[in-house]
């Protein structure tokens, strides 16, 4: 039987097992969270990204999961400098035009900040004179660091980026730096 677990990333840890970079003393692998023989990652999550990472160790599952053509929705919540106006959500929502072509149409919300977000740590440097807010955003294909240009492409830089859900995985329940069997 095949063993799919689901792990709230924190910041700053690598989407992998081992680090064989030059910086490897000072980083951060999944070996430090999780302790479980023969379970890969269904796909990646940027290092400076936090939430739901998926592992198993079935491949073709693996690739169910992670390939774009299955467009497996992926939800994540984007903590953005500036106040997204109601253009800028209908440029998300219809597709933006980055430099690797347009990209699908998103899901696009502005949300509040959830009560049960963990502090980040290092905590997210603020502007006084530049308001932050957050944006839910549903996207069905994944590229490389795809949410942090879209909302940059629209005037939106993130300064925050959480998956809460891949699918029907989601993190709820699931503290930052821990993981379940689904």
């Amino acid at each position: 039987m095949s063993r799919l677990i689901l792990f709230n990333k924190p910041f700053n840890v690598l989407s992998q097992f081992t680090d064989r970079s030059l910086e490897a003393s000072s980083r951060q692998t999944l070996s430090d969270y999780i302790d479980v023989p023969q379970v890969y990652p269904a796909g990646r999550l940027d290092r400076d990204s936090e939430g739901l990472l998926l592992l198993t160790d079935d491949g073709k599952l693996q690739a169910r999961l992670a390939d774009p053509k299955y467009k497996a929705p992926k939800t994540y919540l984007a903590q953005v400098e500036g106040a997204p106006d109601a253009a800028a959500l209908a440029l998300l929502r219809q597709g933006v035009m980055l430099k690797d072509g347009p990209t699908r149409p998103a899901k696009a919300r502005l949300t509040q900040p959830p009560d049960w977000l963990w502090p980040r740590t290092p905590p997210v440097r603020y502007r006084k004179s530049v308001p932050d807010h957050w944006i839910e955003l549903t996207l069905t294909e994944g590229r490389n660091r795809q949410v942090r240009r879209m909302t940059a492409a629209v005037g939106l830089p993130t300064l925050r980026l959480i998956r809460l859900s891949i699918g029907e995985y989601s993190i709820a329940g699931l503290g930052n730096g821990t993981w379940r069997d689904a």
